[in-house]
Formats: structure tokens, C-alpha cells, sequence
């Protein structure tokens, strides 16, 4: 059985739950964020410095989006000085239960897929 992905127009595409779902997930830097939170909540500057190539706003919108989607939740400890964590709900570590083998099988295929990037930007010289 085919999943149901087909749409016979945008506004149909607007309210497909896995299309809604799954744009907000699988962006790159927000894989990555659930990736970096599966071992203990971290404060912004720890997420960031796990992250490493990420700029301040864009980490700041991609953790308000995985907020808004109900993946992680926002914590403020009081201080002082105050300090703001990020965690893992059981929603996000579900999605991380789920990330995990695509990251594993990421990293076995890297080899292959270098070779065969190397092999088709080849050929389009030719």
C-alpha cells in the first residue's frame, strides 16, 4: 500500500499531517538538536557550542519551532543569575528513538555516497 503522500493541491498539501509533520523535523538543524539533547537537558550557550555551526537566531527559531511542536520544552531557572535549559519531551525522545538508526546508517553510507558523488560530478564534466 502506497502511503498516502499524493495531493491534488496546495491547499491540500497545507493540511497533510505528514507533510506538516515532517517539514518541521527533518530539517537539518533540527534533527541536529534533537540529536545534541538525547543525554541531559542543556542550556542555550551548551547547545550551541555541542552544535557548533549554527548561528544564535537560528538555533533560537529552530528551538522555538521544535517548542511550538511539542518536541522539547523550555525551562527557566530562577537565579540568580537565571538560566534557561532546553529538554527533551516524551514526544522529542520518540522522535529521537527514531532519528537514531537513520544517523547510523548515515554515517555507514558516507563512504559510498562520497564515492558516488565523486563518480556523477565526474560524468558531468565529461
Amino acid at each position: 500500500m502506497m502511503l498516502p503522500i499524493s495531493v491534488e493541491n496546495k491547499a491540500e498539501a497545507s493540511n497533510c499531517c505528514i507533510r506538516s509533520v515532517l517539514s518541521n523535523v527533518t530539517g537539518k538543524w533540527r534533527m541536529i538538536i534533537i540529536l545534541a539533547l538525547e543525554d541531559e537537558p542543556k542550556r542555550f550557550g551548551d547547545l550551541k557550542r555541542t552544535i557548533g555551526d549554527v548561528t544564535q537566531s537560528v538555533l533560537t527559531e529552530n528551538l522555538r519551532g521544535l517548542q511550538r511542536d511539542g518536541y522539547l520544552t523550555r525551562n527557566v531557572h530562577p537565579g540568580p543569575p537565571v538560566a534557561v535549559s532546553y529538554e527533551l519531551t516524551p514526544l522529542g525522545r520518540s522522535l529521537l528513538a527514531m532519528l537514531k538508526p537513520l544517523v547510523y546508517w548515515s554515517h555507514d553510507q558516507m563512504d559510498y555516497v562520497r564515492q558516488c558523488r565523486m563518480e556523477y560530478d565526474r560524468d558531468q564534466v565529461a
